[in-house]
């Protein structure tokens, strides 16, 4: 698990990094009069793996974020509630996700999409994007069937 989390660490904040970094040439470019062509392309790539990255690190930690002041207070019973009901909540929101960006990559699966400037293929992008849903999706009805056992 260190292992998996450390990467996971890496990937994310190493996309993180590198779209920092474009886009401060961008800005930089802009100013000196030579423009960086598709800062923009590349920087929605970067925060897609870095954004996926940290999801499925704050899913694999548990650490989303919870209001502890709220949620503390609560009566035993109440917080074994309010928890079922989060992860059932998660996994929903998931599943919408997943058939959301599922439809659109199975729609415009035969096109070829590009981004205009350097050319980025959407394809293994919404492929990573599934992938990543599909593991918070799985780690979701897990959570589910954890706390139906407990």
């Amino acid at each position: 698990m260190k292992t998996l989390r450390d990467a996971l660490v890496w990937v994310a904040g190493g996309a993180l990094l590198v779209a920092m970094v474009v886009d401060t040439t961008a800005m930089l470019g802009r100013q000196l009069q030579w423009p960086l062509l598709g800062a923009i392309e590349l920087v929605q790539a970067a925060v897609l793996f870095g954004s996926a990255g940290a999801l499925l690190l704050a899913t694999l930690e548990h650490s989303h974020a919870r209001v502890h002041l709220l949620l503390d207070r609560l009566p035993q019973g109440w917080q074994v509630l309010l928890s079922r009901l989060h992860a059932l909540f998660a996994l929903l929101f998931h599943a919408g996700l997943l058939v959301g960006v599922g439809w659109i990559t199975l729609d415009l699966w035969n096109g070829h999409e590009e981004s205009e400037l350097l050319r980025i293929p959407y394809r293994p992008l919404r492929i990573a994007l599934v992938l990543v849903l599909v593991a918070l999706l799985l780690d979701s009805a897990r959570r589910i069937v954890r706390r139906a056992r407990a």
